[in-house]
């Protein structure tokens, strides 16, 4: 299959992907507070917002093969109106038939700026500043992914590394035009423990490509949807790199 990026709407361009085809689905959708993507209006009544990504989470569940694990980068919004989204996805996704099965919380080392402290040196309204995202993960039908050992290709210390799921990554530098990038180390665990060579892996909201790029660089397949032109023809031209001339841990 290698590795494809597709310009498109997502649910368009999602319901033409084969039902129990994609062994790996790892996103962080639009978190609807504002950010200036290219081509997506990131401000949504929060009700419409849902509605939206619940029909996503329809065909997120479809594509996947049974024993296929979901990824879902996800952080509650806001510090003074604090908006439980992680919450609000993962009751969807339960709702429709999938197992939620831990979560990995993402430790960002990003308490640099300390504003938002609501009441200083009081407890009559103090803020909780957040230096984490979570990856929620979920699987569809049952909990093993069958696959070919040979095709096993984390290593031991990786293995134990990575199944602590408390990851202390910092977030990515190298923006390539993109607001909100994943950082390729996240993507790099997720890929080692949760798939064999040769399987396939989804991002449908793939911006500039980081999934895409760093399932290339250690043997998977990928389709990477973005609505963006801008976005897919710099994930595109990533694509295009070979890049890595050492392991990214």
């Amino acid at each position: 299959m290698g590795n494809k990026i597709i310009c498109g709407d997502v649910l368009k361009e999602m319901k033409k992907i084969p039902e129990n085809s994609v062994h790996l689905i790892i996103t962080s959708p639009p978190y609807n507070v504002g950010k200036n993507y290219d081509s997506h209006n990131d401000k949504m009544e929060y009700k419409e917002y849902l509605e939206w990504l619940n029909e996503v989470w329809k065909e997120t569940k479809r594509v996947l093969v049974p024993g296929g694990r979901f990824c879902l980068n996800i952080a509650p919004t806001g510090i003074k109106d604090f908006v439980p989204i992680h919450h609000d996805f993962t009751s969807q996704l339960r709702k429709s038939g999938m197992k939620f099965r831990t979560e990995i919380i993402w430790y960002k080392q990003t308490m640099l700026k300390r504003t938002a402290w609501g009441s200083w040196r009081s407890p009559a309204n103090p803020h909780i500043v957040p230096s984490w995202e979570y990856i929620l993960v979920f699987t569809k039908g049952k909990d093993r992914l069958e696959g070919n050992k040979k095709d096993i290709d984390i290593t031991s210390d990786e293995f134990k590394d990575f199944s602590d799921g408390f990851w202390k990554i910092k977030p990515e530098r190298q923006r390539n035009g993109h607001p909100a990038p994943f950082p390729e180390e996240l993507i790099y665990r997720l890929i080692k423990f949760y798939s064999y060579k040769g399987n396939t892996v989804l991002d449908m909201f793939s911006g500039t490509g980081t999934v895409a790029v760093v399932s290339q660089e250690i043997g998977r397949n990928s389709i990477g949807i973005d609505i963006s032109k801008e976005y897919c023809e710099t994930a595109k031209n990533r694509l295009k790199e070979k890049r890595y001339q050492k392991k990214l841990i």
